[in-house]
């Protein structure tokens, strides 16, 4: 837990505890970075705000644009014909992998497409089995349905599914059986599970899998740029993740991936010329000679505005060093599962995310009945949250712009809300968050 937070006085001295935090803080300034967009914007893990210095990256690939035109792929810093690779090597500390094992390209649903697909292509005699879990954020499934029939498997039989014994979580351990029980070649799973929030054993499942003979690759979607990751030390076989969470590059900012150096020399499924070796690119050859490195998965031109924010937001998290981000971020959660318990629970409220450090990613997952009303009557007020069915409101105090203050002034407008029952009037059905 959180070396500082001391639960004994987060409910009786009200905000005096949080205001002793955020004066402590050593990441506070980052907050006057951010252009939050409300008093209190605590949906990160959807989409992170705007700040300076992706404002000012952005405004830097325009005016290349504007002074360099095309020499710009070439002239400008760093050249945009390299920036996929260049935004590759200041990301891969944050998912502790080696420069050329990281790229950024695509979008996360076509990176799942292209890594599935490739695997399942090489798997030499693994079977065509995936093994996913029932919680999977959706598009997962979606991609590797799709990257079975392509190949003339039936995913009712070849896509295998751990079941959640609360529906909350996934144990490890029914990962591991699943993997005894079927013909498994790649394992897929989330680092965290998009509802509730857990942060499932990267390493245990890496181990599990490998000793079945499968291959096994996450999506880091809801846990990069909070949770430290250590890809290559694990021997993860590849990840996908986005970079608008809370990594802040802006929606639909351009994706990452990660493929083992083992891996290099692997034909991509999708393959594109921006994939292709960049000393031959330009000379046109029909023939597909994929780059030595995992920017062999790119398919189409880096999207340049796209990916100038990312190159901003980096800067701010190297500045501020993931492991001190990882370790606030803890502090707000436990900060906030102790005020839901104490505040909160006479209210028909409970926290669904487990309550473990070390199985927690960097939102909460707050269930009350009433939950899609609540969320938008929060909404409207000013307190941006979201709703996950059947009953979550999910809260996520990102660390670079939210403080302890944040987090007391949210539960004190949820108990005043529940208390008076504002919400019960409220038509939330379909708003999109």
């Amino acid at each position: 837990m959180d070396p500082g937070f001391d639960p004994d006085r987060t409910h009786g001295d009200g905000v005096a505890y949080a205001r002793e935090r955020d004066a402590a803080d050593p990441l506070a300034g980052f907050r006057e970075r951010f252009d939050v967009p409300d008093d209190l914007y605590l949906d990160g893990n959807s989409l992170g705000p705007v700040s300076d210095a992706a404002e000012q990256a952005l405004d830097r690939a325009v005016e290349q644009w504007r002074d360099l035109g095309i020499r710009a792929w070439t002239g400008a810093d760093p050249p945009w014909f390299w920036y996929g690779e260049s935004l590759g090597d200041d990301l891969a500390p944050v998912v502790g992998a080696a420069p050329d094992e990281v790229v950024v390209a695509n979008s996360t649903t076509v990176n799942v497409h292209t890594l599935v697909g490739t695997f399942l292509d090489a798997r030499g005699d693994r079977p065509p089995g995936v093994l996913v879990n029932e919680l999977d954020f959706p598009t997962d499934h979606y991609a590797v349905r799709a990257q079975l029939r392509q190949r003339g498997h039936d995913p009712e039989e070849h896509l295998h599914v751990v079941e959640s014994r609360d529906g909350r979580t996934i144990d490890e351990a029914d990962v591991v059986a699943a993997l005894a029980e079927h013909d498994v070649g790649i394992v897929f799973m989330p680092s965290v599970l998009y509802r509730s929030g857990q942060l499932l054993d990267v390493e245990r499942i890496t181990d599990a899998a490998h000793e079945h003979d499968a291959l096994v690759g996450f999506d880091l979607a809801h846990s990069v740029g909070v949770v430290p990751h250590d890809l290559s030390a694990h021997g993860v076989d590849f990840a996908v993740w986005c970079s608008y969470k809370y990594l802040n590059a802006g929606p639909g900012a351009v994706a990452g991936l990660y493929v083992a150096e083992r891996h290099f020399g692997t034909r991509p499924t999708l393959a594109g010329w921006w994939g292709h070796e960049k000393a031959t690119q330009f000379e046109m050859r029909r023939e597909f000679t994929p780059a030595d490195s995992a920017g062999a998965w790119q398919t189409g031109t880096v999207p340049v505005f796209s990916a100038a924010p990312l190159a901003g937001s980096l800067e701010l998290l190297d500045e501020a060093g993931i492991e001190a981000v990882r370790e606030k971020s803890l502090a707000l959660t436990s900060y906030l599962v102790s005020l839901v318990d104490k505040r909160l629970a006479e209210l028909d409220c409970s926290v669904g995310t487990p309550r473990a450090p070390e199985a927690r990613g960097g939102h909460v997952a707050i269930e009350h009945p009433e939950a899609e009303r609540v969320s938008a009557t929060l909404r409207d007020r000013g307190v941006i949250v979201d709703f996950r069915p059947p009953n979550v409101v999910r809260v996520c105090p990102a660390p670079l712009y939210t403080g302890f203050v944040d987090v007391w002034e949210f539960v004190a407008q949820l108990r005043e809300l529940l208390e008076t029952g504002a919400y019960e009037d409220v038509d939330a059905g379909g708003e999109v968050t």
